[in-house]
């Protein structure tokens, strides 16, 4: 039986190696921009923060019997909160964009304090905060909540005494997850726009073990300072969401067809792409069409590698259209995204 499984196995990875070593295509990969997901005009030049996420005093008796409920420690939310602001701010000021950004007391501003988004603030309001602390845009935690769950459970277990001898015992054992849910906006005054609205939802597990309950409890303390790192980072991550992103991105080239293909691949395994290319180039008006078309779409490859997406897209046109290479429509539809995507980061640098 053992030797049938192994014909099986050595059977299916000699037609997987076949079938790639007779791969028409190679995959290369390369980095792109891309424009941020939240778009402001360079205009914007100081910045307020506004934490709208402390619990209103008709929603105070709700807010209370959901920290009995999820076992959340005193103040958590609270505090939670101030650290994802804090986190905002912080990122906000590293990234030296702005004139200032500041805090904006939230003594007079409408709350919810539950864990969904609540009314937008009235463009009054808004342009009542732009004015007294003298911003441009506000960036608004909306809400903050943290829910939890245990799990609690006791295990036999045998303890090794002083003596040596094997002891039975009952094991405690504690598991909190804790769901940290925060939603954010950010209000363009002066367009009367809402620029942003985004819920972030992160995930933090704290375990511990005792042979009492005090024990296991113990253990897990470190919950606490988990929730307000993991809500500090929280935002840094949301503003950067105002800032252009590097992906990578991955391309099909084609790798046979000729000698000049064969060479052409061990060139750009070595990363002389431009070397690459002038042999590709020499295909470009073969007689045979399957060679010239995919000749065309690998110039189409060297040109989006050398940031010229128009002329990506006049090569990958011609195999498209002339030599009715499939891949090449493909393309085209990829490299117009990138022209718009491109068109919008030129907007976002003015």
């Amino acid at each position: 039986m053992l030797k049938y499984h192994f014909r099986i196995v050595l059977a299916l990875f000699l037609v997987v190696n076949i079938l790639s070593s007779c791969s028409s295509t190679n995959l290369l990969t390369l980095s792109v921009t891309e424009p941020a997901p939240v778009y402001l005009p360079s205009s914007i030049e100081t910045i307020g923060v506004l934490n709208r996420s402390l619990p209103s005093e008709k929603n105070q008796t709700i807010d209370n019997i959901d920290k009995i409920l999820s076992i959340e420690g005193k103040n958590l939310d609270k505090e939670g909160a101030e650290k994802s602001v804090l986190g905002v701010l912080d990122e906000l000021k590293i990234m030296n964009l702005f004139t200032n950004v500041k805090i904006i007391d939230t003594s007079n501003i409408s709350r919810a304090g539950l864990s969904v988004f609540p009314s937008p603030l009235s463009w009054d309001e808004v342009a009542h905060l732009s004015s007294n602390y003298d911003v441009d845009a506000i960036f608004e935690l909306s809400f903050f909540d943290t829910d939890a769950q245990i799990d609690y459970k006791t295990f036999p277990v045998k303890v090794k005494t002083a003596i040596g001898v094997d002891v039975p015992v009952i094991e405690h054992r504690a598991t909190i997850k804790t769901l940290i849910k925060t939603g954010w906006r950010i209000y363009d005054p002066l367009n009367k726009l809402i620029r942003d609205e985004f819920i972030i939802h992160k995930n933090t597990v704290s375990q511990g073990a005792g042979i009492n309950p005090v024990k296991a409890v113990e253990a897990i303390i470190g919950r606490k300072e988990s929730v307000l790192q993991i809500s500090n980072q929280i935002g840094h991550n949301y503003a950067l969401r105002i800032l252009p992103y590097k992906i990578r991105v991955s391309r099909d080239y084609f790798v046979r067809g000729t000698d000049n293909f064969k060479i052409a691949k061990r060139r750009a395994q070595t990363g002389n792409w431009n070397g690459a290319a002038e042999l590709w180039e020499k295909e470009v008006s073969s007689t045979n069409g399957k060679v010239a078309g995919r000749a065309c779409y690998n110039m189409a490859i060297i040109n989006e590698i050398n940031g010229d997406l128009n002329k990506a897209i006049e090569w990958a046109s011609i195999s498209y259209t002339d030599y009715k290479n499939k891949n090449a429509l493909r393309y085209i539809n990829i490299l117009k995204r990138r022209v718009e995507k491109n068109r919008q980061l030129q907007l976002q640098n003015e």
